[in-house]
C-alpha cells in the first residue's frame, strides 16, 4: 500500500480547463505537451533542452494514462535533468572581465589596486583578495554566500510575516539541484545561488517555499495559496526556464 500511495501522490491532477500541464523536476516547473502520434505503440517520454517534457501517445492511449506515465517517470526525468544541465557546466576557474549574474543584472569581475591591496569587484560589490592572478572563483562565492545569508534570511522572515506565516528555521546552503525546500518542521533551506536572480523571482522562490508551511505538497491547494500571495508567479517560473543556466556562474 506504501508504494501505490507513492505512487498515486507523483500523479499530477487534470489541470483546469486552458490551464497547461506541468511537472516539478528539481523545483523547475516544466510544461508538458502531449502528442498523439497514430504509428506508434507505446508511451515515449522525452525531456528538451528547453525544460519542456514531451509525451508521444499512441493511437488508442488516453490522455489520463499520459499524465500517470509521466508521473511515473518522475525519477527518470530528473535524472535526465541533471546530464542535461552537466552538459552546460560553466568554466572552472573566473578571470577578470567575465561577467555574472548579480540580482538579476550584468556584472563585470574587476581586479583593482586599493593602495597596498587588490580587490575584486562586481556589481557595486568590493572584497580583498589575495592574489590577482589567480582563479576568482573562491573568493567570489565566498562573498555571494556571505551577502545571501544577510539578505535572504531577513527576506524569508519578512514574506513570512507579511503572510502570517511562522518560520521555525531559515538556512541558507550550498544546495546543487533546488532553488529551496520546506521540511515537515517548518525549516526553510534557500540556495545561496538566489541572490543572482531578479529581485521578483527570488521573492517568488521564498513564497513557494513558505506557502509549503500552509501545504507540505504541489497539491491545487497549495498552487492556489502560491497563486493567492504571488499572482505573477508564472512570470517568475518563465524566467527562470529561460534564465537558469546563466545562474551559478
Amino acid at each position: 500500500m506504501i508504494q501505490i500511495r507513492e505512487f498515486f501522490r507523483l500523479i499530477s491532477p487534470a489541470p483546469p480547463p486552458g490551464q497547461a500541464d506541468v511537472i516539478e523536476i528539481h523545483s523547475h516547473l516544466m510544461p508538458i505537451h502531449y502528442r498523439r502520434h497514430p504509428r506508434a505503440r507505446n508511451y515515449v517520454l522525452r525531456l528538451h533542452r528547453n525544460n519542456t517534457v514531451v509525451v508521444t501517445i499512441p493511437r488508442q492511449g488516453t490522455r489520463k494514462f499520459a499524465r500517470e506515465f509521466v508521473a511515473s517517470r518522475k525519477s527518470w526525468l530528473e535524472k535526465q535533468w541533471r546530464i542535461l544541465e552537466a552538459r552546460h557546466l560553466p568554466p572552472q576557474d573566473l578571470r577578470p572581465g567575465m561577467e555574472i549574474l548579480l540580482h538579476g543584472r550584468t556584472a563585470t569581475l574587476e581586479v583593482c589596486r586599493q593602495g597596498q591591496r587588490w580587490e575584486l569587484r562586481f556589481g557595486g560589490e568590493r572584497t580583498a583578495l589575495a592574489d590577482p592572478h589567480g582563479n576568482l572563483r573562491p573568493v567570489l562565492e565566498s562573498r555571494l554566500r556571505c551577502l545571501a545569508k544577510s539578505l535572504l534570511t531577513a527576506r524569508a522572515a519578512e514574506l513570512a510575516v507579511k503572510h502570517g506565516l511562522k518560520t521555525q528555521r531559515v538556512v541558507v546552503r550550498n544546495q546543487k539541484s533546488r532553488w529551496g525546500s520546506c521540511s515537515h518542521r517548518g525549516t526553510i533551506s534557500l540556495n545561496w545561488r538566489l541572490i543572482q536572480l531578479p529581485p521578483q523571482v527570488r521573492d517568488y522562490i521564498i513564497v513557494h517555499e513558505l506557502m509549503h508551511l500552509r501545504e507540505l505538497n504541489h497539491s491545487r491547494r497549495f498552487w492556489a495559496e502560491v497563486e493567492r500571495v504571488c499572482p505573477d508567479y508564472r512570470a517568475a517560473e518563465d524566467w527562470l526556464k529561460q534564465n537558469s543556466g546563466q545562474v551559478g556562474f
